[in-house]
């Protein structure tokens, strides 16, 4: 976990997993990055919200593989979900449910959020029946802000399909995809 710039009560703070997607923002935003995967992301979010002051808004911006063709681009996330948890299951078994889909926003994209690196094509095709795009972190970042009260926006850049060839694609166009977010974060947070 690395914290750059200050908490501030009255800014956000942007959360991203790594550095590669971070390079481009500006300097005076306060970044969190948390590391990939989502222990990483929930202990780290939820210790930097923890030590205060909490921020205006947990904005976790990033990288995320497309599950169906044709999407490209910036998203903001309405739902995001974790695809590697049996919800059903652990309700079944405990009556109690754990990792419930968070609902973020009124319109956008559904984000299916899991401890792999989805890289093949079978993989893709089961995910994109319940979701648009998939990551490392969404969902851990949403639920630790949520848990300490924080408002909370995922949004994230395409950089690969999610299938054959995407650890290739990912890193070639990391550079690219990190410009589009420092340009979005630049428009959108003054």
């Amino acid at each position: 976990m690395i914290l750059r710039g200050t908490v501030r009560a009255d800014r956000p703070l942007v959360v991203l997993a790594v550095e590669e997607e971070a390079l481009h923002l500006p300097s005076e935003l306060p970044v969190l990055l948390t590391g990939m995967g989502k222990v990483n992301a929930a202990s780290a979010v939820a210790a930097v919200l923890a030590a205060g002051p909490r921020p205006l808004l947990v904005l976790n911006l990033g990288t995320a593989g497309a599950l169906r063709p044709g999407w490209t681009g910036i998203h903001e996330i309405a739902t995001v979900l974790q695809h590697d948890l049996d919800t059903a299951l652990l309700r079944t078994l405990t009556g109690q449910t754990y990792g419930a889909p968070l609902t973020l926003a009124v319109a956008g994209a559904v984000l299916a959020t899991g401890d792999t690196f989805v890289a093949d094509d079978d993989a893709r095709e089961r995910l994109a029946q319940r979701a648009d795009l998939v990551d490392m972190e969404g969902y851990a970042v949403a639920w630790a802000a949520s848990q300490a009260g924080v408002p909370c926006r995922l949004v994230k850049q395409v950089s690969d399909e999610a299938g054959e060839g995407a650890a290739r694609t990912w890193r070639e166009s990391v550079d690219a995809c990190a410009r589009d977010l420092a340009d979005w974060a630049g428009h959108h947070l003054g």
